[in-house]
């Protein structure tokens, strides 16, 4: 091996280790071997693995990384990756076409070990492995790459994630195997949250199936006497309905019609809002008189779903009104909901202006932030409007600041160059964000040597 292959590998070592993805990347586009073994003799992948670093590792395999290379302790990076417990750290490693390419041997030792881990327990299964009795320390991981909550054990120097039950139904479908109904469900009712990973995974792969809703099993979960197994319906058919609509599924008019029935008949608030939330953002006749019944609601959680259901001009009024709602989650909504009645020419309405301007001062931060959306997507140039972002560069959050920052280039204000230099130092996922470039159009429009 030559000094350069050396170094390049080294590079890479080091870029794995230091979770730099970018850096990852261009070192495999170099040359460098997507195998190439790290300081504990074991591939690379498996340094990913151990960091729960679901990026280095799709990068990784995708440069050429075996997640089927036998190691010495007769495991390999993608049986390590479901010891993990991590459902987005699996997903990423599994191929683009898994049952194309991966043995049915090897499939069904994947599916033994999540489901021997699901069904022992991760406590359990930490004890066994350890032989350490005492209480394991417990955390929770909120990962923003992934969208959803997850559990996770620490145990004598051992770390698991508690998304085993969302492995194993990911490898399922990832197989070609649909379990019934009732056990893919049980992986997701004991946890009884909308935002764990066991709990979306059964969601998910349950609404891509898809099979009409009439007389099915699923069908029947509207009747059943627990709330919880009713708001995890009306999850599934949140996801089927959005993947209805980017192929047209004629099964669309069908399920919406059996939202619209449900809801009126509904007595639980929280199954309310989740069905409200399957509903909106399609179009049904009796989506504004379902609606407008529902701002009243004492729940909050369903008056803010009810807001989207206002898409006609008669519901205006209404929706006005709830600028005033005492719930914060209320204000959000209509905040994101008010530009809707814009004026033909794209214009904000003076009384739609006049509630963003009002809920961009809004003493919680949600709210503003979605005022403040709201209202630089129109090229309202009014000197209330232009002094209301002026004053939001004076907040402390920084994306309230580019947000600022981004409207007043988009109206080519004379202190756009001042507020993109208070904006200050962004996070890793806003330096990406399409506001940055507005300082770039800014200065582009205002060359001086432009004719």
């Amino acid at each position: 091996m030559t000094d350069s292959s050396l170094d390049l590998a080294d590079r890479l070592v080091s870029a794995v280790i230091a979770g730099d993805t970018d850096t990852v990347r261009t070192c495999l586009e170099q040359g460098a071997g997507a195998d190439t073994l790290g300081p504990d003799g074991l591939p690379l992948l498996c340094t990913a693995v151990a960091q729960f670093d679901h990026l280095t590792a799709q990068v990784l395999v995708d440069g050429g990384a075996d997640q089927d290379l036998k190691l010495p302790d007769g495991s390999t990076p993608m049986l390590r990756a479901i010891d993990t417990g991590s459902p987005m750290l699996v997903s990423m490693m599994l191929e683009n076409d898994p049952r194309l390419r991966r043995p049915e041997a090897s499939q069904r030792q994947l599916l033994d070990l999540a489901r021997h881990w699901h069904e022992t327990g991760v406590v359990e299964e930490l004890r066994r492995r350890t032989g350490v009795t005492e209480p394991a320390v417990k955390r929770e991981v909120n990962d923003p790459h992934q969208g959803d909550v997850i559990d996770e054990f620490s145990l004598d120097g051992h770390t698991v994630r508690n998304g085993h039950g969302a492995i194993l139904t990911h490898l399922e479908w990832a197989f070609g195997m649909l379990p019934p109904l009732d056990v893919v469900m049980a992986r997701a009712l004991p946890r009884a949250t909308v935002g764990d990973s066991n709990w979306f995974a059964a969601a998910y792969y349950l609404g891509l199936r898809r099979d009409p809703l009439e007389g099915s099993d699923l069908a029947a979960l509207r009747q059943h006497p627990d709330p919880t197994h009713r708001v995890f319906l009306a999850q599934v058919i949140w996801h089927r309905s959005f993947h209805a609509s980017l192929d047209h599924s004629p099964h669309t008019a069908h399920d919406l019609d059996f939202l619209a029935s449900w809801v009126q008949e509904e007595p639980d608030g929280q199954v309310i809002a989740a069905v409200l939330d399957a509903y909106t953002g399609h179009d049904h006749p009796e989506q504004e008189t379902i609606g407008l019944h529902y701002i009243g609601h004492p729940d909050p959680t369903v008056r803010s779903e009810a807001v989207f259901c206002l898409d006609r001009e008669r519901a205006a009024p209404a929706l006005l009104d709830l600028v005033h709602d005492p719930a914060p989650e209320v204000r959000a909504a209509v905040a994101q909901k008010l530009p809707l009645w814009s004026a033909p020419d794209k214009q904000l309405k003076p009384a739609v202006r006049d509630a963003l301007l009002k809920l961009i001062r809004d003493e919680s931060l949600w709210v503003r932030r979605c005022a403040a959306q709201s209202l630089s997507g129109y090229d309202d140039r009014s000197a209330p409007v232009l002094d209301a972002f002026l004053a939001l560069l004076d907040e402390d959050d920084a994306d309230m600041r580019l947000e600022a920052a981004w409207a007043l280039a988009r109206r080519n204000h004379s202190r756009t160059e001042e507020a993109y230099e208070r904006v200050g130092p962004l996070d890793v996922f806003s330096e990406h964000d399409h506001r940055t470039s507005g300082l770039w159009r800014y200065r582009a429009d205002n060359r001086s040597d432009r004719v």
